[in-house]
């Protein structure tokens, strides 16, 4: 009786439990909807775009002399300019040999020379009246040239003690002092001009389809060459300073090493001695920006969307998505610039997806940018 008693207990617990399960209402079923994912696009716009060419490189002087003496002699007096760093003007002397010996030898052939002059005029006088010979007065003639000869020479060398240029500049290197004997030959300094530096900068051959160069022809005469402008900028005293120079030519070669092209670039007065604003010491090495030609109808797709190298993904009218490549024509930190593989009109992907196949559908939201 007692596990008919227990039995009977389970048995009515069981349909209980049955029984009020049954009697709950049952919940209603949510149909499973599968959402597409949701991207942002953008509509692509053809567009003018004027592209700035990044090169760099260091400034060096368009002109640099290194000083030889002329004439042998001992070094009697220096210009205080004459210091390496010194600043110095055209024509200004910045050292003289003993200028005794050359001085004496002027001296010598002025009195020769008078003194030839005397005898070609009584040879002339003589032969006129039929007491010498053709020959003797050709001689005479021979003499007086060459002891005027000999003044010219003698003048031209008392001129050479005086160390001077034809420029104004500045004293790189000082490498003779006062007191010093000199031959002809023995350097004396390494100076440069201050009027105008250069700077070579390197270009690749995608760099040149969009620069307009000046030909090589015309290096010849770069006061005359229009070429592109440039920015040159560099880190002065902590801050950022900025030059504006010139391409006037190119070197005409390709370096067989680096495969690239070097523009030089010109600027005027870097020491600002005729001009005021920041000097721009030789040496100093600096980032150029050159302005390049205008190229028309291109298609400006934001880099972080990119790829790969080229490959952009594309969403077409029935929101599917397209992978394609492109041509690129240019590029910078933040765009490309497609000549092909895209056209105004059509619609970019901005969203970053992790897996994109070619007819995938999305749901697309236009970008506010």
């Amino acid at each position: 009786m007692r596990k008919l008693l227990i039995f009977g207990i389970l048995a009515a617990s069981v349909a209980g439990v049955i029984a009020m399960t049954s009697l709950r209402p049952e919940s209603p079923k949510k149909e499973r909807v599968e959402l597409d994912p949701l991207v942002e696009v953008q509509v692509l716009e053809a567009m003018d775009a004027k592209f700035e060419i990044r090169s760099q490189g260091t400034v060096w002087p368009g002109i640099e002399t290194i000083l030889s003496a002329e004439v042998s002699g001992t070094i009697t007096s220096l210009s205080p300019q004459f210091v390496a760093g010194g600043v110095f003007d055209e024509n200004e002397v910045l050292m003289r040999i003993d200028p005794t010996n050359y001085d004496v030898a002027v001296k010598q052939a002025a009195a020769l020379v008078k003194q030839r002059q005397i005898e070609f005029d009584g040879a002339q006088q003589l032969r006129s009246q039929g007491y010498r010979a053709e020959a003797e007065l050709a001689a005479a003639a021979a003499a007086l040239a060459t002891a005027e000869a000999d003044v010219v020479r003698a003048r031209r060398n008392l001129e050479r003690t005086y160390i001077r240029l034809p420029y104004a500049g500045i004293v790189r290197a000082k490498e003779a002092d006062l007191g010093q004997f000199v031959t002809p030959g023995a350097r004396l300094g390494v100076v440069f001009s201050t009027d105008y530096a250069e700077v070579r900068l390197p270009l690749t051959d995608t760099d040149l389809a969009f620069i307009d160069l000046p030909d090589t022809s015309a290096a010849s005469s770069p006061e005359a060459v229009t070429g592109p402008s440039v920015v040159l900028s560099a880190v002065q005293r902590g801050r950022m300073a900025q030059w504006q120079a010139t391409i006037v030519r190119t070197e005409g070669v390709v370096d067989e090493k680096s495969r690239m092209t070097y523009a030089v670039a010109r600027i005027d007065d870097p020491y600002r001695r005729r001009s005021d604003g920041n000097e721009l010491p030789v040496g100093t090495f600096v980032q150029a920006s050159i302005e390049g030609t205008l190229a028309e109808d291109v298609v400006r797709i934001p880099r972080a969307v990119v790829r790969g190298s080229d490959k952009i993904v594309f969403v077409d009218d029935d929101n599917k998505l397209l992978i394609r490549s492109v041509d690129v024509a240019r590029s910078d930190a933040n765009y490309l610039y497609v000549r092909g593989g895209a056209a105004a009109g059509e619609r970019i992907v901005l969203t970053a997806l992790e897996s994109p196949i070619n007819g995938m559908s999305v749901r697309t939201q236009e970008s506010g940018d």
